[in-house]
């Protein structure tokens, strides 16, 4: 079955040779006066607008094409002239007037392909402004997804660069300013928990809730607002556009990539601070045993040189004694090569011991240029690790 198209005419008097031609295919109906075109193509949803310069005079014909086009209500309907002649100043005042096309009235058997051209080009108009339409939304979507990615990608590479909690949230509050989303920040560290706000003080009551929903799950929605947690890190979204499901799904997919760079960054300073406390108590421990060996080693040579003074003595006093003891000769030389043996033996072991306290020492130097500086040197510390013995496990 052919569709029918609705058609309004503004003209003045009967029609009946352009009713017959355009019978088949369309409904035509006639208004005398240019208000009632409004009215017309509202009521009957027409899709062609016709105006009939015979009847109703050129002056009278342009003026009411001009004011069609300028009625919202009808600038969008295809707007064609009928006249009794056509030239190239009668077709250009058309065109300025804004019409679609240009007949002349006694080309009958023109005018219903010609009206048919008209409406298929406003069809296929309109299907390309959908079209385009679709395109610029889509086009929309890709910048603005490129745009996200690309702001999800300068906060990865800049997370490297924070060396502590406030400087990561504030970091993270500007790439979530990109979203247009108002958020709290909660990061929690092996050392500390911090709650920030992004332009003021953390507020007791985000922090309380963020603290409870940390383990809830991914993501924690009641109203406008949504929790997201990953690991360490969890955020209190105030004004998620929850009316917005592709903005809504697009902040939740790409936020969360932001608190995973987060949480990696949050657990590479944790893991930094503790390899600097640790540095710090071995720095610690090295300058103490250095102190306490340097005692020991005080002690130890005060206690040799006391133990080597009373062999000698012993010695002395031995061999003043050897001459009222009736000993023969052979007696005295056996007892005073012992006491000599006896104090080469001790020089010996004194001797030893101050080099094995050389040993300590060069241990002890080779530790301290090792971690010294606070940033453990790795030649140094591979050195260290072939001096020392392997622990058996």
């Amino acid at each position: 079955m052919e569709t029918t198209y609705h058609a309004v005419i503004l003209a003045i008097g009967p029609l009946p040779e352009i009713e017959a031609v355009l019978d088949d295919g369309y409904t035509l109906h006639q208004v005398g006066q240019l208000d009632a075109i409004q009215e017309g193509v509202r009521q009957y949803d027409a899709k062609l607008i016709l105006v009939d310069l015979v009847s109703i005079g050129p002056k009278t014909g342009i003026a009411a094409c001009r004011q069609l086009k300028d009625d919202p209500a009808t600038a969008e309907v295809p707007l064609v002239m009928l006249a009794n002649s056509e030239t190239l100043k009668h077709r250009l005042s058309a065109y300025e007037a804004g019409c679609d096309d240009y007949l002349v009235r006694s080309d009958l058997d023109e005018m219903k392909p010609r009206l048919d051209r008209v409406l298929f080009n406003k069809v296929a108009n309109d299907q390309l402004k959908v079209q385009l339409k679709h395109a610029n939304e889509m086009a929309f979507i890709a910048m603005s997804d490129t745009s996200d990615l690309g702001v999800n990608i300068q906060f990865l590479l800049d997370v490297n660069t924070c060396n502590n909690l406030d400087e990561l949230g504030m970091r993270l509050f500007q790439a979530l300013k990109s979203y247009g989303i108002n958020c709290s920040l909660q990061i929690r560290s092996r050392f500390v928990v911090k709650n920030m706000e992004a332009n003021g003080m953390a507020k007791e009551l985000e922090a309380a809730l963020l603290m409870e929903c940390r383990d809830q799950g991914r993501y924690v929605d009641f109203g406008k607002r949504s929790i997201m947690n990953y690991g360490s890190v969890s955020i209190l979204v105030k004004n998620m556009p929850v009316d917005d499901r592709n903005k809504y799904g697009a902040i939740k997919d790409n936020v969360f990539s932001l608190l995973q760079g987060a949480h990696a960054r949050t657990m590479a300073l944790d893991n930094l601070y503790s390899l600097e406390i640790e540095g710090q108590l071995v720095r610690r421990l090295v300058s103490s045993m250095r102190g306490l060996m340097a005692s020991v080693d005080d002690s130890y040579q005060l206690v040799m040189r006391d133990i080597a003074n009373v062999v000698e003595g012993m010695a002395e006093g031995v061999e003043s004694s050897l001459q009222f003891l009736g000993m023969d000769e052979q007696q005295e030389r056996a007892i005073q090569n012992i006491m000599e043996q006896g104090v080469a033996d001790t020089s010996k072991v004194f001797n030893e011991g101050i080099r094995i306290d050389d040993g300590l020492s060069v241990v002890l130097d080779k530790i301290n240029r090792a971690i010294g500086s606070g940033h453990g040197d790795m030649k140094e510390l591979t050195r260290l690790l072939e001096l020392l013995p392997s622990v058996v496990e």
